[in-house]
């Protein structure tokens, strides 16, 4: 049998050469507290088990020289406290600086906080459903997992339990926690003297202002909803921080990017995404097709990556979350189509799909090169037509 077949072969093999292994990473982590000759000892007898590994020893030889190994190891190093759960502990922080260097140089998780790039990538979005017709019904428990886990989406329904009203002076804010959101109602049901506190329970969004604004009505029905509504999650993404290391990012790309130094954002600790539109040097202007023009050259359909910002139907009106091409919008930078932006050196402009709801380049002007981290690269959650690489 050669030695190389008997590599693969022989579990003793392996477990002297792992036990070596182990035993080698125990002497330097403590060659600062042992002798000069602990040291030397357990090293001797490492080497001697190496040594008889290569020159393919018996089973039963091996075994005599790992029974050797174990014992000078016993006598001569230090036993640790609690070694299992130092083990558990070293494999843990391992495991954090692996993903915190994905993160960092190749892969981080981001979530779509707002509609400005509907319907290429979806934010938060919240539908009162008191009104439909037919009248809506609470889906099984089943049916709402699924729903969770494939489209994003949690429904809240509180039925009021008998007639009454709620109080819309004191409707409370949106209370930010790590896991979960809520919001508190004031509601007096007839019979009763004071008002009782009611709670909405919503998921670890930032973007919760929309459920705060709820058309409330303040008097309710025993047996009706007080409160009707389907919570459908942001998409959740992974941002590609490694390709922008080795090229320049290209018109159309979708971009993700830090808010801080463009001064007419107000949160300046945020992170926005958009599409890039504007590279440096170059002056932006929008006709009256809400075409974008670069330096007077008309981008269309056939423009790489705007296959379906162009792709609208240029006798319909521009709609919310709708492909409307790029508006001219009042109160922005582009307000006719004589109007223009340009791009300085070392800059980029960047527009929301969602023409008609987006704050971008148009109101805040450029933004530094230096605060794009990546690119928008594969939809992860919720598992819907958007899941995977997509039209980006």
């Amino acid at each position: 049998m050669t030695m190389k077949l008997r590599w693969f072969l022989s579990a003793t093999v392996r477990q002297a050469t792992d036990m070596c292994k182990h035993v080698e990473k125990l002497i330097n982590s403590q060659r600062d507290i042992l002798s000069a000759q602990a040291v030397a000892a357990i090293t001797s007898v490492t080497q001697e088990t190496r040594a008889a590994i290569a020159s393919g020893a018996d089973d039963a030889a091996l075994r005599k020289r790992m029974e050797e190994l174990e014992k000078a190891a016993g006598k001569w190093i230090k036993p640790y406290p609690n070694a299992e759960w130092r083990e558990n502990v070293e494999v843990f922080l391992v495991a954090i600086v692996v993903a915190m260097a994905i993160r960092t140089f190749f892969l981080q998780p981001f979530k779509i906080p707002t509609g400005s790039m509907q319907p290429t990538l979806y934010g938060v979005t919240c539908k009162d459903l008191r009104f439909e017709q037919p009248p809506f019904k609470m889906p099984g428990i089943l049916q709402r997992i699924y729903e969770v886990v494939v489209h994003g989406t949690i429904y809240h329904q509180i039925i009021a339990p008998e007639d009454g009203e709620v109080d819309l002076s004191r409707i409370g804010p949106v209370q930010h926690t790590f896991f979960v959101n809520k919001q508190t109602l004031w509601v007096k049901y007839n019979g009763q003297s004071e008002e009782v506190p009611v709670t909405i329970w919503f998921g670890p969004d930032d973007h919760l202002e929309q459920y705060a604004r709820l058309d409330l009505q303040s008097v309710f029905q025993k047996g009706t909803p007080i409160i009707c509504f389907k919570e459908t999650t942001g998409d959740h993404l992974f941002v590609d921080r490694f390709t922008y290391n080795f090229r320049k990012p290209e018109r159309g790309e979708i971009i993700v990017f830090r808010t801080k130094g463009i001064e007419l954002i107000r949160d300046q600790d945020q992170f926005y995404i958009k599409r890039l539109i504007g590279l440096p040097g170059e002056t932006i202007s929008i006709g009256e097709d809400r075409h974008i023009r670069i330096d007077g050259r008309r981008l269309d359909a056939s423009t790489p990556h705007f296959e379906n910002v162009y792709g609208f139907d240029p006798s319909a009106p521009p709609r919310e979350s709708q492909y409307s091409g790029h508006t001219l919008e009042s109160r922005s930078h582009l307000i006719t189509s004589a109007d223009t932006l340009h791009v300085k050196d070392r800059e980029y402009a960047a527009f929301g799909d969602n023409t008609v709801n987006s704050a971008d380049s148009r109101y805040w002007g450029t933004l530094p090169q230096q605060n794009v981290i990546g690119k928008a690269f594969f939809v992860y959650w919720p598992i819907s037509d958007r899941f995977g690489w997509g039209q980006r």
